[in-house]
């Protein structure tokens, strides 16, 4: 449904338009005419032109040129409008053409001074590690230089040292934790593991005293009123982690002669063995393994933490990684 108050407006935009067409063609009309009429008057020189009749030729149709009235559209006419909108639309189109090529090309140099920030940071953080390295070195000799080979040797002993008394300290509470963590944590589970049950790492929270009871086929842990006599879970003891004298257990322990306390005892005497193994070798690598009677928990334990390796060729070879050095050595 057009509105009423559109109609005026449209009727006079159409006739703008019509009267537009008509002077186009009628422009049209008169080319053509005037083409027509130079074929028709024209005739074919007998000879080529001189230069002299060529330049009279172009000299005479620019001053026809210049004299003619140029065309104009009349009053009123929408040509003006319609050249002007096709000359915004094609800039309007170039624009976003150049706009688009132009994206790829910021984004790049965008990239390249980021590149280049960074690595004028490094270049600075660079500099000033080595002028730091340099000022140090001068202090560094200027001291050596003040001081005699006897004093420079007596500090050098003492601060091997302290250093010595402060990674026998370190030492020393790294051991502690190592045994709270295997007594308080690592033993049931690695007694749960041998007995059948999940992998260590599964099954966090284990009561020792609910060990006794094993694990049925399923690795699921059996009830309190199946669990086996004295002198049964005993025998189940020595079969696993071997006789109590074997074990290097003393003869009183909080769980004496239970399952948790039997892997503490292995746990911890296994890692002894594979430390003196690794320091009696002394470098030699092919020296430093322990023979294992067999796989047990905690022999699978130490190689999955790699704190362990087996032998490439022998699996009842086991050695410590030694970190200070290559593993394939």
């Amino acid at each position: 449904m057009e509105y009423e108050y559109d109609n005026p407006a449209r009727r006079a935009h159409e006739a703008d338009m019509e009267r537009t067409i008509q002077e186009l063609n009628k422009r049209k009309r008169e080319l053509e005419e005037a083409i027509q009429q130079l074929r028709s008057s024209s005739t074919v020189p007998d000879s080529e032109p001189s230069p002299e009749d060529t330049l009279e030729i172009f000299a005479k149709a620019y001053e026809d040129v210049a004299e003619s009235r140029p065309f104009l559209p009349t009053p009123g006419s929408v040509l003006p409008a319609l050249l002007a909108i096709r000359t915004a639309r094609k800039t309007i189109t170039e624009s976003s053409e150049h706009l688009e090529s132009q994206a790829s090309s910021q984004d790049e140099v965008a990239r390249k001074l980021e590149s280049e920030k960074t690595a004028l940071r490094e270049q600075q953080a660079l500099k000033t590690a080595l002028e730091n390295r340099i000022r140090s070195l001068r202090e560094g000799l200027e001291n050596k230089q003040e001081k005699s080979p006897e004093q420079i040797a007596k500090e050098r002993i003492a601060e091997l040292k302290r250093q010595n008394k402060e990674w026998d300290n370190k030492t020393t509470k790294l051991t502690k934790d190592l045994d709270w963590f295997i007594e308080e944590h690592l033993g049931p589970m690695l007694a749960a593991e041998d007995l059948g049950g999940p992998v260590v790492g599964q099954l966090t929270d284990i009561d020792p005293e609910d060990l006794s009871a094993g694990f049925s086929a399923q690795g699921k842990l059996k009830k309190a009123k199946e669990q086996p006599d004295v002198d049964k879970r005993q025998r189940r003891i020595d079969e696993i982690w071997g006789p109590q004298e074997q074990r290097g257990e003393p003869n009183k322990r909080k769980r004496e002669g239970d399952e948790a306390s039997a892997a503490v005892a292995e746990i911890r005497r296994l890692i002894e063995q594979l430390i003196n193994k690794l320091v009696e070798s002394q470098g030699d690598n092919s020296a430093c393994y322990l023979r294992i009677p067999k796989e047990t928990a905690a022999v699978r334990f130490l190689v999955r933490s790699k704190v362990a390796m087996f032998h490439p060729k022998d699996a009842q070879q086991l050695r410590l990684v030694d970190f200070g050095r290559d593993i394939d050595d």
